[in-house]
Parts: structure tokens; sequence; C-alpha cells
């Protein structure tokens, strides 16, 4: 069974940087896109990142192109988001997302049937 346990969310000043991470298990780890997704009060959950299986591509969200990196580590089964000049409109509830099937690039994640994570808390204040 898949799991993906997120960690990393919190607190931030507007301008700020924070780190999200996402451990997963359950199957052959680098056979899978992961990314990220995120949903803020009254409003629809949103692709913001992916990353390819085994790293090969990356895809962004346009408002987070140039401020966000994704990156993964196969040997940790780890997928990280690192996200930059944050303001308030990033504040949501962050959701790390696995493709169901293997072998995809990144952007197959935004049409993709996904496994998700529980969320954590991204708030910045400012």
């Amino acid at each position: 069974q898949v799991q993906l346990v997120e960690s990393g969310g919190g607190l931030v000043q507007a301008g700020g940087s924070l780190r999200l991470s996402c451990a997963a298990s359950g199957r052959t780890f680098s056979r899978y896109a992961m990314g990220w997704f995120r949903q803020a009060p009254g409003k629809e959950r949103e692709f913001v990142a992916a990353i390819g299986w085994g790293g090969g591509s990356t895809y962004y969200a346009d408002s987070v192109k140039g401020r966000f990196t994704i990156s993964r580590d196969n040997a940790k089964n780890t997928v990280n988001l690192r996200m930059n000049s944050l303001n308030n409109e990033d504040t949501a509830v962050y959701y790390c997302a696995a493709d169901q099937d293997p072998y995809y690039p990144a952007a197959h994640l935004t049409t993709a049937t996904l496994y998700w994570g529980q969320g954590t808390q991204v708030t910045v204040s400012s």
C-alpha cells in the first residue's frame, strides 16, 4: 500500500523560504512521477510542481515557476519542494501526490490518477 507523508510546513514571513518533504513507501519509488498540489481556503486544489520518474523531467505551475524547485532522492524515497520568495497567495495546504502508473514524465501528474498524502499547512504572513 502506497503511503505518502509530508513534513516541513509552517509559518513564514512574506519573502521567506520553506522546504517541504514527502516520504513515500509501499512500492519502488523511482519508477513513479511525483509532485505537489495545494489547496487554499475556499479554492479548489491546484497543481504546483511535478518531477518525472527517475527525475528526468520537471513541470511547474506558472504561479510558482522561478520560485519553487522540486527534486527527488530515489535512494531515500523522498520528494522535496524548495519554496523561495513566498507570498500570501502561497498560503495553502500542500499535498504530496504520486502517479499510480509507472514510467511517466512530470507533466503526466496533471491528468493522472494519484495517490495523496494527508497534507501540510503553509502559512505566509505579511
